[in-house]
């Protein structure tokens, strides 16, 4: 959404900040939709109250903590340098206020809402008894699909993120928000795509548990891009001082994570609407 904005103009680069407080407040109001998401995806998987009440939590603090804790030590850090870039107190106060007070409640009213809502109809019953899965071979065990499989999302967003991150980090603006908008429409095909495939192959294989593979299929990309990050900090870079490498790679690290979540999520989310055609076109007497 924050790129659809500034791609009809209404965010510019030039005034600083703009686009990652963009970012956060729209985060902090999409909790509403991540949380009925979330609650939807449980009743699928025959979650009950406790486990709703799990994943709901998990939904509300797991990731914006694991954030804010990284950017509160880099925070930390810069402030034992008595740096001017240290972001001061009230901002830190405003966070935990728009995380705690707008984003936690919509996340807990989201997924009551996705919880009351009707089971998503699944086109054939599940065995309850299950089935014994033969040996794979060594190309298709996890860990192999899934390094192999998000070197695709990765290439494709490959050149593009040298001119991201030389905007972020050797301070130049980036204006090409038309190019970076089919970029992404490239990348979300790409991990569609590849975790279609590569789940395709395991069902052949009769290994039905696809729920994680499709997810770390293009999730995995979040992997090259971390990796893509040290090269860049090795060849493109002249920072010496700890603690701006220490802000570098905990920004990166950052970066990489979402980057690992949105591909996941759209490798998953494609791959179950893949899933559920399918199984609906088998004919059952």
């Amino acid at each position: 959404v924050t790129l659809i904005f500034a791609l009809l103009g209404f965010l510019s680069p030039a005034q600083r900040g703009s686009l990652l407080q963009s970012m956060m407040l729209l985060f902090t109001l999409m909790g509403v939709l991540g949380g009925y998401t979330a609650a939807r995806l449980c009743k699928v998987f025959d979650g009950d109250e406790g486990r709703w009440k799990t994943t709901t939590l998990l939904q509300a603090f797991l990731v914006p903590g694991l954030f804010f804790g990284i950017f509160f030590l880099l925070n930390l850090c810069i402030w034992g340098e008595k740096s001017s870039g240290a972001v001061a107190f009230t901002t830190l106060f405003a966070i935990l206020v728009l995380w705690f007070g707008v984003s936690v409640p919509l996340v807990f009213f989201g997924a009551y809402t996705g919880f009351r809502k009707e089971r998503m109809e699944l086109p054939v019953r599940t065995n309850q008894i299950p089935r014994a899965i033969p040996e794979q071979p060594c190309y298709m065990q996890p860990l192999a699909t899934s390094l192999v499989g998000g070197v695709l999302p990765f290439g494709a967003v490959f050149t593009e993120l040298f001119f991201i991150m030389s905007s972020i980090w050797l301070h130049e603006f980036y204006y090409l928000f038309g190019f970076l908008s089919l970029v992404l429409l490239i990348v979300l095909i790409t991990c569609a795509e590849i975790s279609i495939a590569l789940t395709y192959f395991q069902l052949t294989s009769e290994d039905y548990r696809w729920w994680w593979i499709s997810f770390s299929a293009s999730g995995s990309s979040g992997i090259y891009v971390f990796l893509y990050s040290i090269m860049y900090f090795n060849s493109r870079l002249q920072i010496r001082h700890w603690v701006s490498i220490l802000m570098y790679f905990g920004y990166m690290f950052i970066m990489s994570c979402i980057f690992g979540l949105i591909s996941g999520a759209v490798g998953f989310y494609s791959t179950f609407m893949f899933v559920r055609g399918i199984y609906g076109s088998i004919k059952i007497d």
